[in-house]
């Protein structure tokens, strides 16, 4: 492949691999091979939410809750002209219009974080967040130029089927994957729960290819791993801040803390975000006192969030590793350590997701996520749109990633091992 091709491929696998920071998740250097529960429930739950009657068309607004010059005549004008005149009658939805509706008013406000989730959308987001997925559990991605299997998950279908990381994946059900993309690959290895997937999978070093059917199931993903590497550091990697995440790093302190390090790295890499209270927890165990984060409303008005817990890692030497892909709770918890002195930051600046949502439900399972707020570090740096520096710039390579190299975690090791 020419090089500028090359590099073009590149950065859409980083595109895919670094941020998707919607509704599914992305881990590590590939992509978890499963859909948000698109089983047979969520299926059931779509044709629910986009079933049945609009009710109370052509209602009055409440009250003072519009300026008199907005005359929402022309929404129902608008409305029956496309069910009148829409060429593919049978092809129109209600609740799928209405729904549609809602989506366009809140994207106007042109705030990518706030956003109405209808009712299908809204259980997988939750489900998101529960860090539950259907799949064969693995995750993918382009090694040069191949699709590969970069980790099968531990105990997962695609483990137990035999796939081991570095496998290339030729074919998907018969079709070629010459030129797929990542997302492209997901989208057709992803799947409900008891359906099967064929992939034609070579062996590194075996020189011919072997058909593999994969029965999908449900895959739970630990959002805390950790790792007692042989020279004495302590790797723990946090891949999102779900609702398993607190009880999870509470664990990994423990087993830090009786692993008695050297080290520690805390690899916040891809790390798409999640709860603001388990981004406390995590800073929680370096800094023992004062503000881990400020919350910025429009009005000026700022609530502080202070430290919690016994900081059992307070000075203990730590470096944080952050690239694009860290956002949100990610880059409260590095802007904490980083303004408190606890660690030095490592990688590329991070995403800049530093704005404050709140969830509204309403009465037919869907809801809305409302920007209320901006995140300040401890130092009252605007994370939002601006990101998090690393104190040491150091950036992955195609041919890193090629190579299978993590020269982001090699200058971790390096700046831990210095006395």
């Amino acid at each position: 492949m020419p090089e500028n091709n090359k590099n073009k491929a590149f950065k859409r696998i980083l595109i895919v691999i670094l941020f998707l920071i919607a509704i599914i998740a992305s881990f590590a250097s590939g992509i978890l091979l499963a859909g948000l529960n698109a089983n047979i429930k969520s299926l059931a739950q779509s044709q629910a939410a986009y079933a049945g009657n609009v009710l109370n068309k052509y209602g009055l607004p409440r009250t003072g809750d519009v300026a008199k010059d907005v005359n929402f005549d022309l929404f129902w004008d608008v409305w029956d002209t496309l069910k009148k005149e829409y060429v593919d009658k049978s092809k129109l939805n209600e609740k799928a219009m209405f729904y549609g509706a809602i989506k366009g008013m809140v994207a106007s406000v042109g705030d990518p974080y706030t956003v109405f989730m209808d009712p299908r959308i809204s259980q997988e987001f939750s489900n998101d967040l529960a860090g539950t997925f259907d799949g064969i559990g693995a995750e993918i991605g382009i090694r040069n130029d191949v699709l590969t299997i970069i980790a099968p998950l531990a105990d997962s279908p695609a483990e137990k089927a035999g796939l081991k990381a570095g496998d290339r994946i030729y074919n998907i059900n018969g079709t070629s994957t010459a030129g797929v993309t990542v997302d492209q690959a997901v989208s057709e290895i992803r799947g409900p729960k008891g359906t099967s997937v064929t992939l034609t999978i070579m062996h590194e070093g075996s020189g011919k290819t072997k058909d593999y059917t994969i029965a999908r199931d449900k895959i739970v993903v630990k959002s805390v791993t950790t790792q007692k590497r042989d020279d004495g550091i302590f790797v723990i990697k946090i891949s999102s801040f779900n609702d398993d995440t607190a009880d999870l790093f509470q664990q990994a302190v423990r087993e830090g803390v009786k692993a008695n390090p050297k080290g520690i790295v805390l690899d916040l890499r891809n790390n798409p975000g999640g709860y603001l209270e388990t981004a406390i927890v995590v800073a929680s165990a370096w800094i023992d006192q004062g503000v881990i984060v400020s919350e910025q409303f429009g009005d000026g008005t700022k609530d502080d969030f202070p430290a919690k817990g016994k900081a059992l890692f307070k000075g203990l030497k730590t470096v944080v590793l952050v690239n694009q892909g860290s956002a949100s709770a990610s880059e409260i918890v590095a802007g904490a350590l980083k303004d408190d002195g606890e660690a030095t930051l490592v990688g590329k600046k991070t995403f800049g997701k530093g704005s404050v949502q709140t969830l509204d439900k309403f009465g037919d399972g869907s809801q809305i996520k409302v920007t209320i707020a901006k995140w300040l570090t401890p130092k009252g740096y605007n994370i939002n749109e601006q990101g998090i520096n690393p104190d040491v710039n150091v950036d992955i390579t195609l041919e890193n990633y090629d190579k299978n190299q993590d020269p982001q975690m090699d200058k971790a090791v390096e700046i831990l091992n210095v006395k």
